[in-house]
């Protein structure tokens, strides 16, 4: 799969017991698209703590699986009305966790798009939070001069 250099702006809202929290991160990444499935990659930063990470989606025909390597390591499948669990590896230590996925929605095509993914986190059969977020991919925009514009 050819992938091409992309701006990736993703919004996490978490809703937990003291209410809505929002992130957004805004960066570099990489997208590619086959007949099979579409693949999006980014390095995280120290802002969303996971500093020296790399974060994989896998998006396919009624599933995403995200994929972190590195300082966080675990690989969660989001599959709409299924609950599927994941081991969730930190430099603390490992929990398994499951998520219960409401909801996926995706326009992703060959330039890019938007994705929303509702899922609800638990340990222990304990329900952590509900989260929601929102992926936006765009291709860098070149000037009448040849100069890469990226938007923001």
């Amino acid at each position: 799969m050819r992938m091409k250099d992309v701006i990736i702006s993703v919004t996490g809202v978490q809703h937990g017991a003291s209410g809505p929290d929002a992130m957004e991160l805004v960066t570099a990444g990489q997208y590619g698209l086959s007949d099979r499935e579409i693949r999006l990659t980014w390095q995280e930063s120290e802002l969303t703590g996971m500093e020296g990470t790399k974060t994989s989606l896998t998006v396919r025909p009624g599933s995403v699986v995200m994929s972190r390597e590195g300082k966080v390591n675990t690989r969660m499948e989001f599959e709409e009305g299924k609950k599927h669990y994941f081991l969730y590896e930190t430099p603390f230590g490992a929990v398994t966790m499951g998520v219960d996925t409401h909801r996926i929605r995706h326009r992703l095509g060959l330039h890019g798009g938007d994705m929303e993914i509702d899922y609800v986190i638990d340990m222990d059969q304990t329900v952590v939070g509900r989260n929601r977020f929102f992926i936006r991919v765009q291709e860098p925009e070149i000037s009448h001069t040849g100069d890469i514009r990226w938007p923001i």
